[in-house]
């Protein structure tokens, strides 16, 4: 298939190998740019350590008190961040090996009645209140946010052209916000938002494919586990 991979470009690149090792053509189209912000964690201590992306795990790799956080465990969503926070130094991380909502409840399981809070290691915009949700059950998680994700104004020019050009077959979707992104950029350029609807869109979770399926595309598929192998395999059946 010739696909279109909207991760940003870290990700992207190893996503796209993967791709191209399996056959397919794949262009990159970078839509959300990861920048770390210098996070104030508070006094401490803290229990345990929570991500719900592989960012928040590399934006805090070098700062000034990784040292106090790497002793402690870590909770993350899936294997990714998982992956991320092993890379950045973290000894004991568990996976939910799902979403969000799949994080607190094993952090409410495994946490519930923690003595010092939990560190939530976030970006700038959340889909969960993970603070909120985490309070009904007793427990304090104060939020740091270490890295901001800044959206794309146009897709790059050789995506352009393969969706205009009709050489494209489908879009790989990794979160709501750069789904969303996608669709706008589209829109800046005549023509361009019916094409891009028309094609096939692979998306990690149904809250990704939201802002698809209210735009009106017809040809949304969505992964049967939020994970990028689930990803994988649902274009491996297509």
């Amino acid at each position: 298939m010739r696909l279109l991979v909207t991760r940003p470009q870290e990700n992207g690149e190893r996503t796209a190998a993967v791709l191209r090792a399996r056959g397919h053509t794949v262009i990159l189209a970078p839509l959300l740019y990861i920048e770390a912000i210098a996070a104030e964690f508070g006094p401490g201590p803290f229990a345990a350590v929570l991500t719900t992306s592989a960012n928040a795990a590399r934006a805090v790799a070098a700062h000034a008190r990784i040292e106090e956080l790497r002793g402690l465990p870590l909770y993350t969503v899936g294997r990714r961040s998982a992956e991320a926070a092993k890379s950045a130094g973290f000894a004991i991380v568990h996976s939910a090996d799902g979403d969000a909502h799949d994080l607190i409840r094993m952090v409410v399981r495994e946490l519930t009645g923690a003595a010092a809070p939990l560190l939530y290691l976030a970006g700038e915009e959340r889909s969960v209140d993970l603070d909120a949700e985490l309070a009904r059950h007793g427990l304090k998680t104060p939020t740091a946010v270490v890295y901001r994700a800044t959206a794309a104004e146009r897709l790059p020019d050789e995506a352009e052209q393969a969706i205009a050009g009709g050489e494209l077959d489908g879009v790989l979707h990794y979160s709501r916000r750069s789904a969303a992104t996608f669709l706008r950029c589209a829109a800046a350029v005549t023509g361009l938002h019916t094409r891009a609807l028309a094609l096939s869109h692979f998306c990690l979770s149904a809250q990704v494919a939201e802002p698809l399926l209210a735009a009106g595309s017809l040809h949304v598929r969505v992964a049967p586990r939020p994970d990028k192998g689930a990803l994988l395999e649902l274009i491996a059946s297509t």
